[in-house]
């Protein structure tokens, strides 16, 4: 009997641990599109040029790297940079807030499940369980990430693509992080389905 809940306890401690380490490896994003194309939407190789607000020609390098990694994931989808002479404009944006701490780790709270260690054995008609707890703290910094990339058609100064992801948790906002983002975010394009959606995308590890 102790052979097998130590054989048990290790299963359960070794899954514990290697779905921690997996969650690591994926960026989940909310991601909300809008298109509204002036003509057909826009083919393969489609020449665009990158727009920049006043504040984001402040920062400089930073904007610099975002809009490199976006121009990956615009490759990805078909459009090609040619500033000299573009069909599109295309604007992106991100906004990161950063927690300190989560709202629920506090005093008083000592995280997931019971608020001490320990091995929990129930039973009912329907047989017996067996389980693990122990509290789990998130003392790390969280954060919360918008990403929003803008299409403007150049002959008529209309936004036709419009994208929006979201991503919070406590990866900190690596280019990897930015990447798997912007290829959530123009998922689908030029003409993704419509409502939101929850799109997974893998990362380096």
């Amino acid at each position: 009997m102790k052979r097998v809940l130590a054989a048990v306890v290790s299963v359960a401690v070794m899954g514990f641990f290697m779905a921690g380490c997996a969650s690591l490896r994926v960026v989940e994003s909310d991601v909300t599109a809008f298109y509204n194309w002036s003509a057909a939407p826009p083919a393969p190789g489609t020449a665009y040029r990158f727009e920049r607000l006043p504040s984001q020609q402040i920062v400089g390098a930073r904007q610099d790297t975002l809009e490199g990694l976006a121009r990956t994931a615009l490759t990805k989808v078909g459009m090609e940079l040619n500033p000299a002479a573009p069909r599109y404009s295309v604007q992106v944006r991100v906004a990161t807030l950063v927690i300190e701490r989560l709202p629920y780790d506090g005093p008083g709270y000592d995280g997931f499940g019971f608020a001490t260690p320990g091995v929990f054995l129930g039973g009912s008609n329907q047989g017996a369980a067996f389980g693990l707890s122990f509290p789990m703290r998130f003392s790390e910094p969280y954060y919360q990430r918008e990403l929003t990339l803008l299409v403007r058609d150049l002959t008529t100064s209309q936004v036709v693509f419009e994208t929006r992801a979201l991503n919070d948790g406590v990866q900190k906002e690596t280019l990897a992080v930015l990447s798997a983002m912007l290829d959530a975010a123009l998922q689908g394009f030029p003409q993704p389905p419509p409502g939101p959606r929850r799109i997974t995308v893998q990362i380096p590890h």
